[in-house]
């Protein structure tokens, strides 16, 4: 199978007669085993199943789906996005160890990079979203390059190949949020040079607000040569040493495991991944030219419009549309949000439904005043992120609250 639509339908569904048409999900905690050497093998090496922390046949059936759709050779699946990024921080540094980041990220990622890996004695320098900022931010133990395909709130379009250079020329490990691209439709940056990717899955990939979860997938072969908490590893894993130690740091270290039923959640919403985001990504260009042009509208984000300064970059990076997140800026948000007959109030991305949230106060309410503005939040500020719904009705809903 080539086309991304086949494989979000079939990957990890066994064949075979009377093998159900769909993933199963597997609720065991545990797994038998025949003999004393079949355990130990088994809890040395943890390639089949011993207990759901470490492996479950419905997490592992999502893996394998969510690797044929991004190009990784390995995807580990967890309890949430955030977990995931902690995970891939975990992954890759250790106390004393530097990470350079986009200022365009999430709030919670901001809260791991701010407040939580510090305590850890991993420092962090968050830089304008662009390559040279990154190459000027560099030091001798960066270990780890983050940004996001597309960032939250405001659709900046990361140049991942330029990340990924400056990353690589330093000897550090590139890793993507690809969250906002939709599980890969959108961009797959494994093929603009990056190491890792994380997901909150939550998002597209679920794409109904039900489940929580997040992964992070692994491209084999990344040179881990400059990665010190790699080389216990490197000996024994060669080329997968990054994922093992991924999937150890993940679940089997910290227990970030993703249950069983929203994994098979995120796998039903993987199939109709695509023909959610072909009609959210037109319904969001018509809206962004709606409010680009509406005179109580002060400012409008989104890399679709041709005023974007992100449009070039965009054009090369995203395929399939651009995306189905958009910030604008209104005189008075409150009375904007009262004013909203349909479209809901909400935090959450990707959703069948259209969502606004106001995020200074909300998503990045608890970064510094500074913070904020360095992500590009302002109190003007409103995040939308686009559903399927009629498009008249959208437009109608936002010309009544405008």
């Amino acid at each position: 199978m080539k086309d991304y639509s086949s494989k979000a339908v079939h990957v990890g569904i066994p064949r075979g007669h009377a093998e159900p048409l769909g993933i199963p999900i597997y609720p065991a905690a545990a797994y038998q085993f025949d003999d004393l050497d079949v355990a130990a093998d088994e809890f040395q090496q943890n390639t089949g199943y011993s207990y759901i922390r470490m492996q479950n046949m419905t997490n592992q059936a999502l893996e394998e789906r969510l690797c044929s759709l991004e190009g990784a050779d390995t995807t580990v699946v967890m309890a949430s996005g955030q977990a995931a990024s902690l995970a891939a921080f975990l992954s890759t540094c250790k106390a004393g160890d530097h990470i350079v980041a986009s200022s365009a990220v999430f709030g919670g990622t901001a809260g791991l990079l701010n407040n939580v890996l510090p305590n850890l004695g991993i420092t962090a320098s968050i830089v304008d979203n662009n390559p040279e900022a990154a190459r000027a931010a560099m030091r001798d133990n960066t270990r780890h390059l983050w940004v996001e395909t597309i960032s939250n709130p405001n659709g900046d379009v990361a140049d991942l190949q330029g990340w990924a250079d400056v990353a690589h020329e330093h000897g550090a490990l590139f890793c993507v949020d690809n969250t906002l691209a939709g599980a890969g439709y959108l961009c797959r940056p494994f093929d603009h040079g990056a190491d890792m990717i994380m997901h909150s899955l939550t998002k597209w990939a679920g794409g109904h607000g039900s489940a929580l979860a997040g992964c992070v997938m692994v491209k084999d072969g990344a040179n881990i040569d400059n990665i010190p908490v790699l080389q216990d590893l490197k000996d024994q894993f060669g080329p997968r040493a990054l994922s093992r130690k991924v999937r150890s740091i993940g679940v089997h270290q910290l227990g970030m495991t993703l249950s069983p039923f929203n994994a098979f959640m995120i796998a039903q919403g993987l199939e109709t991944l695509e023909l959610r985001m072909l009609k959210e990504c037109d319904n969001a260009m018509k809206i962004a030219q709606f409010l680009q042009d509406h005179p109580r509208v002060k400012s409008v984000n989104y890399s679709g419009l041709e005023s974007s300064p992100f449009h070039a970059v965009a054009q090369k990076y995203l395929r399939n549309g651009f995306g189905a997140v958009m910030s604008f800026e209104v005189e008075d948000p409150e009375r904007f949000f009262k004013s909203l007959k349909m479209i809901r109030m909400v935090a959450n991305l990707g959703d069948t439904r259209t969502l606004c949230i106001h995020p200074w106060t909300t998503t990045h309410g608890r970064l510094s005043e500074e913070g904020k503005k360095a992500a590009g939040v302002s109190p003007y500020l409103i995040r939308m992120t686009v559903g399927v719904e009629s498009l008249q009705d959208i437009l109608s809903d936002l010309e009544g609250a405008l």
